[in-house]
């Protein structure tokens, strides 16, 4: 299960539109919660999604069937991975995630501060 099922910051039942609802409603940089991908494909089983700037970012969270682990967003050298989605989330409750807009072509960063619960 990754380690996310007794999570406070997992919202199994939530699909997008009420993930970033529920961001939007905390307004607070850094709020973040993960939930199911909408695809439901098993190399991305999950979305991290993290408020910032008043925006809302869904970053996929791959699983790399070869080493039984999971990285963010599309594939990349030298990328980090871990061998759980908790560990994803603790890891950048320490360290800032870089939070990349490709409409503007920005980047910004933030750290996971703020647990969001959806109602």
């Amino acid at each position: 299960d990754a380690g996310v099922l007794s999570k406070a910051w997992y919202a199994a039942a939530c699909d997008r539109k009420m993930a970033e609802d529920a961001l939007y409603r905390s307004n607070k940089d850094g709020s973040f919660l993960i939930r199911k991908s909408s695809g439901q494909d098993s190399r991305q089983p999950y979305t991290l999604v993290v408020f910032y700037n008043r925006r809302v970012y869904n970053i996929p969270i791959r699983f790399i069937e070869s080493t039984r682990q999971y990285a963010l967003g599309r594939e990349k050298s030298g990328e980090e991975r871990f061998d759980s989605v908790a560990e994803i989330v603790e890891n950048h409750q320490r360290t800032s995630l870089v939070l990349i807009d490709s409409q503007n072509n920005t980047k910004d960063s933030t750290k996971l501060k703020h647990i969001v619960r959806v109602s």
